[in-house]
């Protein structure tokens, strides 16, 4: 198959579907790579590709939920078909129509082997040490304390809903304009409640990171307090717009 051809194909298929396509296809060549390591000689009759900068010892990516669920669906239709060869572009498609009226339920199963997945990929990395030249990933721990978002974001979480209503067909790039001209043409007491919310945030995250660092956790009972705090100027806030 020309590679034009392929390249036309793969554009047309939607964005889980490519993610799995490219996970299975890293396996498939992780394989075959570790398969001609083994005798020390690529099939084309050079030096194989552990030796030509892909280290064979790092640890396989971690798997989503869905390509959990792909693999499922190739090792049920491999048990009934087993001699039956499959066209990967109609089945990924008949994956997607499976998946996407799921429900949570259903879909739980394989987001815990997802978990399991991302536990394990994160524990073999930190073991992992690249080779010379080659920088190792760092790793986002999930415990801290997450930056807080800007007024401007505040102010975007409050009308993106409205600006998707009144334009169902606008892109996300041009959703985020129109809310830039519209937080740009905003008075500055209009903006006021948005920055206020904002300053009280990033105290709170200033105090939480500080308390990360010093202990390795966030102290919950200040952080409680500090929601407690945030939720009671809230209030304030709609009694001021009620009057």
């Amino acid at each position: 198959m020309e590679v034009g051809l392929v390249s036309n194909r793969f554009s047309q298929v939607d964005k889980d579907n490519k993610n799995v396509m490219c996970v299975l296809y890293d396996r498939v060549i992780h394989q075959h790579e570790r398969e001609e390591d083994d005798i020390g000689v690529s099939l084309q009759g050079g030096p194989t590709q552990g030796t030509m900068g892909k280290d064979p010892r790092k640890p396989r990516g971690k798997m989503s939920s869905y390509a959990y669920f792909v693999q499922t669906c190739r090792a049920e239709h491999k048990k009934k078909h087993p001699e039956a060869s499959v066209n990967f572009a109609e089945f990924s498609k008949k994956c997607s129509e499976r998946w996407k009226p799921m429900s949570p339920k259903e879909k739980g199963k394989f987001e815990d082997m997802a978990k399991q997945d991302k536990v394990r990929y994160e524990r073999e990395m930190k073991n992992y040490i690249p080779p010379n030249g080659q920088k190792k990933k760092r790793f986002k721990d999930p415990n801290a304390p997450k930056r807080p978002p800007s007024a401007f974001f505040i102010f975007c979480a409050d009308f993106r809903a409205k600006i998707k209503s009144e334009h169902p067909g606008l892109s996300i790039g041009d959703t985020a304009k129109k809310l830039g001209v519209m937080w740009n043409s905003s008075a500055a007491e209009e903006k006021k409640p948005y920055e206020k919310k904002a300053a009280t945030l990033k105290e709170k995250y200033d105090k939480d990171i500080a308390s990360y660092r010093t202990n390795g956790r966030v102290d919950t009972a200040s952080s409680a307090a500090a929601d407690d705090e945030e939720d009671d100027d809230e209030e304030d806030d709609d009694e001021d717009d009620d009057e």
